[in-house]
């Protein structure tokens, strides 16, 4: 028996061995190759395009405003090219393709990195309208699809990557609105892209964060989108949730304040290394072999992923643990 599990251990460690060995390997000729990345005026997207620029890739940052990418510009070398950039405006993303186009040559584009995303609002469905979802879901799918589309030529002749930031609630959904039907999406369009990319040598990879500290997580962001939101609901809507709704909710309702209420009784705290995610990304980008998904992150290692293989009886039962009672008796 002992025999056996020492077997057993030993294969595990060569294969473990082989695939760091493997997964240790990074591409040459770094000064030749062009990375695009969204969603550079903060979080995941800065310091990636700043690590980049450190190890001699020429990057190609796309900022949404004038101050990030003056603050990118100053912390980076004459290498960096930062780019206005709307990824829920179709102009401005060709415009951006166009300009991209004349820096890479025929060389074509190494790898483009879909990180901008943004994750309010978010509330119970029955609060929302569709124009909560069209607003989000242009920036974090509809983006995603429409920027990979109008550099994708340029990757295909360099034979490149294709690197999309989803989440571990592009895998489970813990609350209601837009977040994780944009990242389900997201998780969908890498997966098609993958197959029908393979042929062409373009490697799609996906990185599936699980809960940290960036704007995405705010509590103060939250709090205020689920305030507005309750602002404007009809009394009668109000009425069904009860007045107390409201004051509950802010403290243990939608991702990352669900994630909270768990974290409290866990003790822990979401991660605040951003770079454990840069991390993934750069390997995403820089490895020879790297890897289809990336789960960054404790809580998404033992929680989150495990969980999202669980039947959704088991599930919903415990997260509904977590959310407020409704108080009022209508139906």
């Amino acid at each position: 028996m002992w025999e056996m599990f020492l077997y057993i251990l030993g294969l595990l460690l060569l294969w473990f061995a082989h695939r760091w060995f493997k997964e240790s390997k990074r591409v040459s000729n770094k000064g030749d190759k062009h990375v695009y990345i969204t969603g550079c005026d903060t979080g995941f997207g800065h310091l990636l395009a700043k690590h980049l620029d450190e190890l001699g890739f020429r990057v190609i940052a796309g900022c949404y405003t004038e101050i990030g990418e003056n603050e990118l510009k100053k912390a980076s070398s004459d290498r960096l090219t930062t780019l206005h950039l709307d990824v829920s405006d179709s102009v401005s993303v060709g415009q951006a393709a166009a300009l991209i186009k004349t820096l890479v040559g025929e060389k074509g584009l190494w790898a483009v990195v879909n990180n901008a995303g943004i994750s309010v609002p978010g509330a119970p469905t029955d609060w929302l309208t569709v124009e909560d979802y069209k607003g989000l879901l242009a920036i974090n799918l509809v983006g995603v699809i429409d920027v990979t589309l109008s550099v994708l030529p340029l990757i295909k002749k360099a034979r490149g990557r294709v690197v999309n930031v989803s989440s571990v609630f592009g895998r489970i959904s813990l609350f209601g609105g837009p977040y994780s039907v944009s990242k389900y999406g997201v998780e969908a369009f890498t997966n098609c892209l993958r197959v029908n990319l393979a042929p062409f040598g373009v490697k799609v990879l996906c990185i599936e964060p699980g809960c940290f500290k960036t704007n995405v997580t705010d509590p103060q962001i939250w709090a205020k989108s689920v305030k507005e939101i309750w602002d404007r609901l009809p009394q009668d809507v109000k009425d069904d949730y009860g007045p107390d709704y409201l004051d509950n909710t802010a403290l243990c309702v939608l991702s990352v304040v669900v994630l909270q209420a768990v974290n409290a009784r866990l003790k822990l705290l979401s991660d605040s290394d951003l770079m454990k995610v840069v991390g993934c990304m750069e390997h995403a980008i820089a490895a020879v072999y790297p890897r289809t998904r990336y789960s960054p992150g404790w809580d998404a290692k033992l929680i989150w992923l495990p969980l999202s293989y669980m039947p959704s009886f088991v599930t919903d039962a415990l997260f509904l643990k977590f959310i407020p009672k409704i108080k009022a008796s209508v139906y």
